[in-house]
């Protein structure tokens, strides 16, 4: 056996919390509520899945203890890795086993792939208790493999039914849980026997919804690199010589930028969501930033801490538009462009073919930027927009800018920049106490949900910011929360991506006080997550829940 941490050691022996409608077995009682339509296009989400829409919600309450039918089931774990995945997984397991000590649950390794190529462990109590608490998608692995094509769905079945599998779990984001809708429409429409279940998972914080409070992952993800930006904050406090740019996960959408400046106070979280709505360029933004540094120098402190969202370059106009530009004129082009040798002459290519609006911002970027915005191209030809180094994009500009200051004598500070990415340090660190319970109780509701012979639905966990025996427990119709939007030139029914609301509780708090953290050092400093002491301290969950329940 290989050898682990004593802080594992000690971890494995956690026994999470539970909703009070689930401490009696996964048996529950259920109360079904009015029929649900689709988030939005209703009429074609009814048509697209005529089988599974506007069906209702369900709400559980604690069952009598006793047990069911053994049930067979298959978890899959989609995407990207979650702080919280195993816990998932054991809560399914556990959940299972209160229904009938003989059901069995199968993981199919690599992610959906694995359902389809037939590739899986049987999971037993030896393995599972080998990761409870820990962090990482290890046990039987992800992939992004989207299950959407019928010869992908039939192949599944045959693979479930040699072991006789009654159900499927797929632990994923919003595309993860929409294959899953399409999955469990093509099966109940064949009447083939087979539940389709989904978990909420991504620490970017943009599955969430009237339904769904949080994503689970995004408390530890937010905390993990809250304490590695507090710890920054405190760097640059001490050193008094740097701004550090720091670049957070989150290409969709923001939420993990605002609960990390809700957490740690730092000087700047750029919300891309702002941005767009206020159709601001890039010079605006990089104004802005030099105004928030001279006012700081102005008061002798030559520091401070930017938090970036990684998805930040495309919510800026001008700057997707010069991205469908250039995917649209290199794909064109490629040939010709692929046989230019030096960079220079690429650089001056391009421009070429563009408009002159696009080619005038084009011309403002940095060099590396733009060569990156012309060469890192994925399979499909377009810009890999998460290779490019946003931070450091505005490090160049804010230096220039500075620089044109100084010049007019209207700048007399001092600027040294400092560029760090935190992503990969957030994904798979142990759980807080709070992913840990909210894990475990979205794994065993997932099996009250098996348990109640329901198909089509998402686990789901509510009333957050209370202990977790007062949890809700229940489920929603995935077709609850779908729209349908155009993606690579067709309409295709998805789960609604969420934004940051300029409108809602958590950024109008720190819309509210921003003026403030921007001149003042107010910084706070979270320190490590803590697993063992005062609730208060222990159990907290993220600014973002308390702030939306306020």
């Amino acid at each position: 056996m290989s050898e682990i941490s004593a802080l594992q050691k000690v971890r494995s022996a956690y026994q999470p919390k539970l909703p009070a409608a689930l401490r009696a077995g996964a048996k529950v009682v259920v109360t079904k509520g009015n029929p649900l339509p689709a988030f939005a296009d209703t009429e074609k989400i009814s048509q697209l899945f005529p089988s599974t829409s506007n069906m209702p919600d369900l709400r559980f309450a604690a069952g009598s203890g006793e047990k069911g039918e053994a049930i067979n089931a298959a978890v899959i774990l989609s995407g990207g890795q979650a702080p919280g995945g195993h816990n998932v997984i054991a809560g399914i397991y556990d959940g299972l086993k209160s229904i009938n000590p003989n059901s069995k649950l199968y993981g199919f390794k690599g992610g959906p792939s694995g359902l389809v190529d037939n590739k899986y462990v049987e999971i037993t109590d030896d393995f599972m208790d080998a990761y409870r608490n820990t962090g990482g998608f290890d046990m039987i692995g992800s992939g992004r493999t989207k299950l959407e094509l019928p010869e992908q769905f039939d192949k599944a079945r045959e693979n479930c039914e040699k072991l006789n599998i009654k159900a499927i779990i797929i632990i994923g984001g919003d595309d993860s849980n929409t294959n899953a809708c399409l999955l469990a429409e093509y099966y109940k429409a064949q009447n083939a026997g087979i539940q389709v279940v989904g978990c909420p998972k991504t620490i970017d914080g943009d599955l969430k919804n009237a339904f769904v409070e949080t994503s689970f992952g995004f408390d530890t993800a937010c905390k993990v690199y809250s304490e590695l930006i507090g710890n920054i904050a405190r760097d640059a406090n001490s050193a008094k010589k740097y701004w550090h740019f720091i670049k957070l996960m989150g290409r969709s959408a923001s939420h993990i930028a605002l609960e990390c400046v809700l957490r740690t106070h730092v000087n700047k979280a750029i919300i891309s969501e702002e941005v767009a709505a206020k159709k601001q360029t890039i010079s605006e933004i990089v104004n802005d930033l030099a105004d928030m540094i001279a006012a700081r120098a102005a008061n002798k402190e030559n520091f401070g801490v930017i938090l970036i969202p990684e998805g930040l370059i495309e919510f800026i106009p001008e700057m997707k538009v010069l991205i469908a530009e250039l995917n649209d004129a290199l794909a064109k082009n490629a040939e010709k462009f692929a046989a230019i040798t030096t960079n220079a002459e690429k650089l001056a290519f391009v421009e070429t073919l563009l408009t002159a609006e696009s080619a005038a911002v084009y011309k403002n970027l940095p060099d590396a930027i733009r060569l990156q915005l012309s060469m890192d191209r994925d399979p499909h030809g377009n810009v890999q927009v998460s290779l490019i180094e946003t931070e450091k994009l505005l490090v160049e500009l804010v230096k220039k800018e500075l620089a044109a200051r100084k010049s007019a004598g209207t700048f007399t500070g001092k600027f040294s920049a400092q560029t760090h990415f935190f992503g990969y340090e957030g994904r798979c660190s142990a759980p807080s106490n709070f992913d840990a319970d909210y894990c475990y109780s979205l794994g065993y509701n997932a099996a009250a949900i098996l348990g109640a012979g329901a198909t089509a639905y998402m686990s789901y966990v509510g009333n957050l910011v209370k202990p977790a025996n007062e949890w809700i427990a229940g489920a929603v119709p995935l077709t609850a929360m779908m729209n349908v939007e155009h993606r690579h030139g067709e309409d295709k029914p998805v789960i609604k991506k969420a934004l940051v609301e300029l409108d809602a509780a958590p950024f109008k708090a720190y819309a509210a006080i921003r003026a403030d953290w921007a001149v003042n050092t107010s910084y706070i400093y979270p320190g490590p997550i803590q697993y063992f002491g005062p609730a208060e301290v222990c159990d907290q969950t993220t600014e973002t829940l308390k702030l939306e329940h306020q």
